[in-house]
């Protein structure tokens, strides 16, 4: 994941960031992208990142014989049997 360093930032934002951070119950970084990606008008709910984050995973891990197979279908044979 990319980074990124603020210089020469003004004291006054980060002492409002950094209040505003702990109300919200977050570290200075997160409330900072927070607050960014609402600044850029994107917004990516928790959900649709995991799905996303988890759909890159299982291509990545899974080798394509083993994508074909629905574990429900897999279970529900086991059952049956």
């Amino acid at each position: 994941m990319p980074s990124l360093q603020v210089r020469e930032l003004p004291e006054n934002i980060y002492h409002l960031l950094q209040k505003r951070a702990q109300v919200e119950n977050r570290s200075l970084a997160q409330e900072a992208v927070y607050i960014l990606a609402k600044g850029l008008n994107t917004s990516i709910s928790n959900k649709s990142r995991r799905a996303d984050l988890l759909q890159e995973i299982e291509e990545k891990s899974l080798p394509e014989t083993l994508r074909q197979f629905d574990p429900v279908n897999l279970i529900r044979e086991d059952r049956d049997r």
